[in-house]
Parts: structure tokens; C-alpha cells; sequence
């Protein structure tokens, strides 16, 4: 996994959308204590170190949480992102990249963000999007669900968060991916599907195929500092914790 976050075009453009997104909610401001909930093997902690004044992660495999010590990180918390090991507002910036869909209960997940983040903070997320593309691949993840923009943006509200930013991420290769998953799903549905023990991500393409779907993806990063994409595979978010929203 370490592997493919530091080559793969997926994850590579998912990085540049998401830092992207988080500086231009910035807005600025100096940003204190940073949360990277569900950390995984830790392909954002370099990026969201200089982001704030101090860095905290967390993740629920004992497995991700020594992959992330492996890369320098210290004093990481093994823990499950629906039950925050912290205080009440803790943090200015929480982090959950493809978090959320991997949870049994999002709105107590978003529950427990509102609860960490302090007045004016703010939180960063990123998921799949598209219930209808819900493959057997997103079984093999772990997914609990695919989003749509309505029930990403109403699960982050109920918890008492101000929306700023809904963009639609990876969306110039959605045409070509939303497709093949189909016809894949498909094919599951019939039973000529092959049971898949790896995701996609671990499918090996050519090396120039690689680059320029990250080429493609990269663009995205650029764009979003701007303006929010209509819709792609995944979505990102920025929302924002006012004080009088404080529950």
C-alpha cells in the first residue's frame, strides 16, 4: 500500500486535490493542532506536517500505525476515528481521507470531529462517490457505502458544520472509469465475475499509462483552488466548525 500512495495515479492525484482544497480554506490563518484520523500508512502526514504547528494521527491497524512510525512519524494513536482519544476542541484542521465510507455509524464519526474541532476549525474530508458504481471492489476495500453530494453534505450539517467547499474529485477519468465498473458489476452480477482478493488499484498498468492519468487527475488540483468540480469519482469537502454551531 505504502507502495502504490507514493506511484500510484490515484493516489498521487487524490494528494494534490486534497492539499490543494485545504489551502485554499486556509484563508491564511495560522493553523495549530492537526488531526490525520485514519491515517492509514501514512501518505499524508509529510504534507499536513508543515500545515500546522503540531501533528497528531490516529488509525485502527496496529499494521498502518507501524508503517506510519516506519516513515518518522511518532506518537500516533491507535484508535478508532468513531471514538476520538482527545479533548474537546483539540484541533484546528481533522483530516478523514476515505475514512467515512469504511464506518459503520458516519454521523457519529462526524459527531465526534465537531466535538475535537475547536471554534472556527475545520475538517477535511474525501470518499467515493456514486452509489450506483458500488462494486465488489469497494467490498474487497471495506466500504460500507458510495456517497452522493446530498448525503455527504447532510451527514457533515446534522453534526452541526458549516459546508464551504463540495467539490467532485477525479472527475476527468470518471467517463472511462464509471463504465468499466459497470460492465465489471455487471459481469459480478452474473456470476462470470472472477472473486477479487486486491482492489483496482492494484491492477499493473504501463508506466506511460500511469503518468498520464496522473497528469489528468493532477489538473484537478489545480482547478479546485478555484472553483468546486460538478462531480467525479470520489468527493472532497471543507467544512467549517463557527462558534455558535458549538453543541
Amino acid at each position: 500500500l505504502a507502495e502504490l500512495e507514493a506511484h500510484h495515479w490515484w493516489f498521487r492525484g487524490r494528494h494534490a486535490l486534497c492539499m490543494a482544497l485545504e489551502e485554499a480554506t486556509r484563508n491564511d490563518q495560522p493553523t495549530g493542532r492537526v488531526l490525520d484520523a485514519g491515517a492509514g500508512v501514512g501518505g499524508f502526514l509529510d504534507s499536513l506536517s508543515p500545515v500546522g504547528t503540531h501533528l497528531h494521527y490516529l488509525d485502527a491497524s496496529a499494521t498502518h500505525m507501524q508503517a506510519c512510525r516506519m516513515r518518522g512519524h511518532e506518537g500516533g494513536v491507535q484508535a478508532d476515528s468513531q471514538r476520538l482519544p482527545f479533548a474537546a476542541e483539540a484541533f484546528d484542521l481533522v483530516c478523514l481521507f476515505d475514512v467515512l465510507e469504511h464506518l459503520d455509524d458516519d454521523g457519529a464519526a462526524m459527531l465526534e470531529v465537531q466535538r475535537v474541532l475547536r471554534p472556527g476549525g475545520r475538517v477535511l474530508i474525501h470518499v467515493p462517490a456514486h452509489p450506483i458504481l458500488f462494486a465488489q471492489n469497494d467490498q474487497v476495500s471495506g466500504h460500507r457505502r458510495r456517497y452522493t453530494r446530498r448525503r455527504l453534505r447532510r451527514v457533515v450539517e446534522e453534526a452541526g458544520l458549516d459546508v464551504q467547499r463540495l467539490s467532485g474529485s477525479d472527475l476527468l477519468l470518471l467517463p472511462l472509469i464509471a463504465p468499466a465498473i459497470l460492465t465489471l458489476k455487471t459481469l459480478e452480477g452474473l456470476g462470470l465475475g472472477r472473486r477479487k482478493t486486491h482492489t483496482n488499484l492494484s491492477w499493473t498498468m504501463p508506466t506511460w499509462v500511469n503518468g498520464l492519468c496522473g497528469w489528468l487527475y493532477g489538473l484537478e488540483a489545480k482547478w479546485v483552488k478555484h472553483f468546486d468540480l460538478p462531480t467525479g469519482h470520489s468527493l472532497a469537502l471543507v467544512a467549517r466548525l463557527s462558534p455558535k454551531d458549538r453543541r
